[in-house]
């Protein structure tokens, strides 16, 4: 009897801008991805920011044309033996469905994906999206205005 693992689908999600949601994002999945070897996708569905595609964009071109960045990167996925996790640029609305697309043609099945959803939920698809998720995070600071908007989320 042949076992499938479960994909874990996670996003950091709440209606107000600027709390931290594609920072967390990045962070939890570098940390599961480099240091605990975990495989990771990251789905870019903050239309139409799209700021981690476009950092991980800047990172590439930062490497290239910098040999010591150069090394050091080479280094890095020869000691971890991996590649970056992948970044798919997507709107929320076909997130879930590019995500199953990746899982089944991808080498590596990835055992998390993390889907960077826009800071509303009047965005097409993000409340369809979120429905889907195992584990849904909502990231505040201590400002009035932000914890309200939160607890209605």
């Amino acid at each position: 009897m042949e076992t499938t693992k479960k994909t874990l689908k996670i996003s950091f999600s709440t209606q107000k801008g600027g709390v931290g949601k594609s920072t967390m994002t990045t962070l939890l999945a570098s940390v599961l991805h480099y240091r605990l070897g975990f495989n990771v996708l990251v789905m870019d569905c903050d239309f139409p920011q799209h700021s981690l595609t476009n950092m991980r964009e800047r990172d590439k071109r930062t490497i290239m044309q910098n040999d010591y960045h150069k090394k050091a990167a080479m280094k890095q996925f020869q000691a971890i033996n991996k590649k970056a996790y992948p970044i798919i640029k997507c709107k929320a609305e076909t997130a879930l469905e590019k995500a199953s697309e990746y899982r089944s043609q991808s080498a590596v099945v990835p055992d998390v994906i993390f889907f960077d959803l826009p800071g509303t939920a009047n965005t097409k698809g993000v409340l369809t999206t979120l429905k889907k998720m195992d584990f849904i995070f909502s990231p505040i600071t201590a400002d009035r205005l932000v914890v309200e908007s939160t607890l209605g989320f």
